[in-house]
């Protein structure tokens, strides 16, 4: 007899965030030309994290510091907190799965956008805890709607993600800080900033390390290129980081990790770089959509999301991309999943990736069926429409 399962894994569909591109090459036996779904950054990473690496890799016989005790220490210099106030994760998913454990019991409320990040849906559901979804409004998220359903059903988490994914919009600081004065007196508010390195300044909230109420997230997998070695962290209050600490897996984040991460800290040039070259990259894609008679959303982030008009079109124009070796994701709910999102990569693959997609919108297959997605149904599950952050 196999050992039983809890109740709550028992009763948990066999659901999977996202479909990762590996999977899909697996199956189909091809490779992607051009990966643009995961908005990993093309501009590789910063040359003096790159040299930390390879001299951290001499030691990789010896675990990491699972105090992460230098990185917290530069962290905490470049907020302004305490080294008390920072955890270390090996990515923001390990962090959400964290905040997850250690706020959520059974049926406990927790409430998102619909139709965002679904890597925390599932560490909720997980946890055994009840989503109340909120729709977009405009492209954005709904604070004033967020925040009714937060006191409606007495919300332990709210989740928000600034910029946001996967639409690349974002709320400004003095609106966030509303909407968090709004929320019930034991809500905490979680700050997904994992895009922070490319909105304008005006998006970004002081950093207050005293609030227990609110937890903001960063990551190194985006504008410092890092997204392969996992890690991220996040700026709490103390009493938070002490229950992580009872909690966390403290061996988790590797040291040649560490190492990247401190010597990204140490090239903030290169992270400006990053930035400035996806602002050029986001203009290339607003030009292409229009000229073809699209439109985008305006972003603050890595990805932009070009507005295909309905569900059935982007679907299709995943599909289409998918067959020219092309890897892009949509959104999983209305009204943002008549979307495609993707990722700015360098210029010569942008130019490629402008011929196909002019390619597949004048397709005459294409719009002589109405832009169909029943022929690729078997090609894609679902769930390949999960937006992920890598």
């Amino acid at each position: 007899m196999h050992a039983p399962f809890t109740r709550l894994v028992r009763d948990l569909g066999d659901i999977v965030p996202f479909v990762a591109p590996e999977a899909h090459e697996r199956r189909l036996g091809r490779t992607f030309k051009l990966r643009l779904g995961a908005n990993e950054s093309a501009f590789g990473v910063s040359p003096i994290a790159q040299h930390a690496m390879v001299e951290a890799m001499e030691h990789v016989d010896w675990y990491g510091d699972p105090e992460s005790f230098e990185l917290r220490t530069q962290l905490a210099c470049v907020h302004g907190v305490s080294v008390q106030n920072l955890v270390v994760g090996s990515g923001i998913d390990d962090l959400l799965c964290l905040i997850a454990r250690t706020y959520i019991d059974s049926c406990q409320s927790v409430v998102m956008s619909l139709g965002g990040y679904p890597t925390f849906r599932y560490f909720v559901r997980g946890c055994g805890g009840t989503i109340h979804d909120v729709a977009y409004l405009r492209d954005s998220n709904d604070l004033d709607g967020l925040a009714k359903m937060a006191a409606r059903t007495g919300a332990r988490i709210v989740y928000l993600a600034n910029p946001d994914n996967p639409t690349g919009t974002w709320q400004t600081a003095g609106d966030l800080q509303e909407f968090a004065r709004r929320l019930p007196e034991s809500c905490l508010l979680v700050l997904d900033e994992a895009y922070a390195e490319f909105a304008p300044a005006e998006a970004i909230p002081p950093i207050d390390g005293a609030n227990p109420n609110i937890l903001r997230l960063r990551t190194f997998s985006k504008a410092y290129g890092m997204a392969g070695t996992r890690i991220g962290y996040a700026i709490a209050a103390r009493e938070t980081i002490v229950a992580f600490d009872r909690i966390r897996v403290h061996f988790g984040v590797n040291r040649i990790a560490q190492a990247g991460a401190l010597g990204s800290l140490r090239d903030p040039q290169f992270a400006l770089s990053v930035a400035r070259a996806v602002a050029e990259g986001r203009r290339d894609y607003e030009m292409l959509a229009r000229e073809l008679g699209l439109s985008t959303v305006p972003s603050a982030t890595n990805f932009v999301a070009i507005d295909m008009g309905s569900f059935d079109r982007a679907r299709a124009t995943v599909d289409a991309l998918f067959a020219h070796g092309v890897f892009v994701r949509m959104a999983n709910a209305s009204p943002v999943n008549r979307c495609i999102r993707v990722t700015v990569d360098r210029p010569a693959r942008r130019a490629t990736f402008a011929a196909i997609l002019r390619e597949v919108v004048a397709s005459e297959a294409t719009l002589q069926t109405g832009w169909p997605t029943s022929k690729t149904s078997a090609v894609f599950p679902s769930s390949f429409t999960g937006m992920i952050k890598g």
